[in-house]
């Protein structure tokens, strides 16, 4: 029953996070934004709200290391299995449109995290900075990009209604409280029966599964040409899983912080987040090779924590 609860889950993320992008970004279109600043803030929001509503239920149900790992295992996926994946399937093409703003944010967001991890306990005066962090951020972003003007849009996505967007946004929140609940009741049972950590399930089965959201947009952008929603996407939704919903989290509960995050785990996300940063900054594409590279790094970490 608990591996139905994990697959009923999953399920439940995939669409509830199709749903939700599919309202957020046709909200977006009527308000005229550019698509980087679309894809970064209401698309890379939308997309980890599965994250946000695992992590707060999982810290809720005491399972602090499925609340902390859920956040930098999907991270970690981001970028190696999504981004790799993405690659894979249609070459990535970095330009200057992606803006190093956000680009130095999304790394500046991963140090402090990883910092934090040292810590020991990330608190309610953690969790308040980080909230507080992102909404001077979001208001920046939305000043200085709003003047950009929007980006051709697709007619398809003007002519959807306002109850149609309504309706997608709510039922695909609906669908991802209702995904969050099953994966880490589910998850949970699983790693007491099975004796591993925690830790260890939130950086493996729930990070993937709540990164669903992010791997079907990502991949739709690539297969469309659009590298701009690709990589905002992922750069957004990285910078909201740390300064958002990690914050958020602290502020309704104190999260503990297991000893493999500073050994292992928050190690490997500074490494992943470092190397793509320096490709956004150099401008460089991320071809296939690449893309194959990404996601044999991402297989690797997965066989070691088998």
């Amino acid at each position: 029953m608990d591996y139905l609860f994990v697959l009923a889950g999953l399920i439940c993320l995939f669409f509830g996070g199709d749903w939700l992008v599919k309202g957020a970004i046709a909200l977006s279109a009527k308000l005229g934004l550019p698509a980087f600043l679309i894809s970064l803030t209401v698309v890379g929001f939308g997309t980890s709200m599965p994250e946000l509503l695992v992590s707060v239920r999982a810290a809720l149900a005491e399972a602090p290391g499925i609340a902390l790992g859920n956040v930098i295992g999907s991270n970690i996926a981001n970028i190696l299995l999504i981004i790799g994946l993405s690659a894979v399937i249609a070459p990535i093409a970095i330009s200057s449109g992606n803006s190093k703003r956000d680009i130095i944010v999304m790394m500046a967001a991963t140090a402090s995290l990883v910092a934090m991890l040292f810590s020991g306990l990330i608190s309610f005066g953690l969790g308040l900075l980080m909230v507080g962090a992102l909404i001077v951020y979001l208001v920046t972003a939305y000043f200085q990009d709003r003047a950009l003007g929007a980006d051709e849009i697709d007619a398809d996505v003007l002519k959807i209604s306002a109850p149609k967007i309504a309706a997608l946004l709510a039922f695909g929140l609906a669908l991802l409280a209702s995904g969050a609940d099953l994966l880490v009741r589910g998850a949970t049972q699983i790693a007491t029966d099975l004796g591993v950590s925690n830790a260890v399930i939130g950086l493996t089965v729930v990070a993937v599964g709540t990164s669903l959201p992010e791997l079907a947009t990502s991949i739709t952008a690539a297969l469309k040409g659009r590298s701009d929603i690709a990589i905002g996407n992922v750069v957004g939704s990285n910078i909201f899983n740390i300064l958002g919903i990690l914050g958020i989290t602290a502020l309704i509960t104190p999260i503990t912080v297991a000893e493999r995050f500073q050994s292992i785990d928050g190690w490997v996300l500074l490494a992943t987040t470092l190397v793509f940063f320096a490709l956004l900054l150099a401008e460089k594409s991320i071809g296939r090779l690449l893309g194959v590279l990404f996601l044999t790094a991402y297989g690797s970490y997965m066989v070691s924590m088998a």
